[in-house]
């Protein structure tokens, strides 16, 4: 393990976002769908937040089952866009930062994923579980 060895050798660059103004219903589908946890948020290619499957949750009781085991339809995802419920003011990193500046960040922080930025525009993702797995590549 090299303590300068950069987030780009870890990082996802093959992304999954959500434009600014697409549904929360959009977002739950591709959480599903991708088995991801987050989403960064974006207009124009910059990043203006990121989506957890949690903050989606915390909404949401589209998972909810009535008495007899059957899902119950619910149209909350109606009643907030998804500006509203994602983080904004994103702590970002760039594809230079290194691996063990990114665990930092985490050990300091209460987030799971950070995106990767190049000249303002976001090219990948980092998650607390890219790092265990880098980690656990060195034993």
């Amino acid at each position: 393990m090299k303590a300068t060895e950069k987030i780009a050798q870890i990082m996802t660059d093959n992304l999954i976002k959500l434009n600014v103004n697409d549904s929360l219903s959009k977002a739950e589908s591709l959480f599903k769908k991708n088995k991801i946890r987050h989403i960064p948020v974006v207009d124009k290619g910059r990043i203006i937040g990121m989506l957890s499957y949690t903050d989606l949750m915390r909404i949401s009781f589209a998972d909810a089952t009535d008495d007899e085991g059957q899902e119950v339809e619910t149209t909350v995802y109606d009643m907030f866009t998804l500006e509203q419920v994602m983080t904004k003011n994103v702590e970002v990193i760039t594809e230079h930062t290194t691996i063990k500046e990114a665990a930092e960040i985490f050990a300091k922080k209460e987030f799971h994923a950070l995106p990767v930025i190049k000249y303002d525009k976001i090219i990948g993702i980092v998650t607390t579980t890219d790092i265990i797995k880098y980690l656990l590549q060195q034993y």
